[in-house]
């Protein structure tokens, strides 16, 4: 195993809650698949861990190496867990595209969050030869 991409960023929880507040809905339609939906609804206070997934997300496409361009999409992007509670990725669409062509196999991720920031930090990782 090969590290092809390394990425990682940080959001204040303050601007996601912001922005449910005004567009809830949209936002969450727009930025979680429906999976990461429902467990963020199981939260009391689901905007640290809503933040935790925009920052994975960021994360990601910086080890795609693409930004937001292209036919790059949010919900192309999923962060689940484990049976252990660890995140796993899944790439869908065009993401799923970029990475193959990366020679990325695979994401490993590391999500926190506090009640005011969350941060994620991405490997893609990937086969020698």
């Amino acid at each position: 195993m090969i590290i092809v991409a390394h990425g990682i960023d940080l959001v204040e929880t303050a601007r996601i809650r912001s922005i449910l507040n005004r567009h809830p809905d949209r936002f969450l339609d727009r930025i979680l698949t429906d999976a990461e939906r429902r467990t963020a609804e199981k939260f009391k206070d689901p905007v640290p861990h809503i933040a935790g997934r925009f920052a994975a997300k960021e994360a990601i496409l910086k080890v795609l190496g693409t930004g937001w361009r292209g036919q790059i999409a949010w919900r192309d992007m999923e962060i689940t867990n484990d049976g252990l509670g660890g995140p796993v990725v899944s790439l869908a669409g065009h993401c799923a595209q970029v990475a193959r062509r990366r020679g990325i196999t695979r994401i490993l991720i590391s999500i926190t969050h506090t009640a005011e920031h969350a941060a994620a930090s991405a490997i893609g990782t990937g086969s020698e030869g």
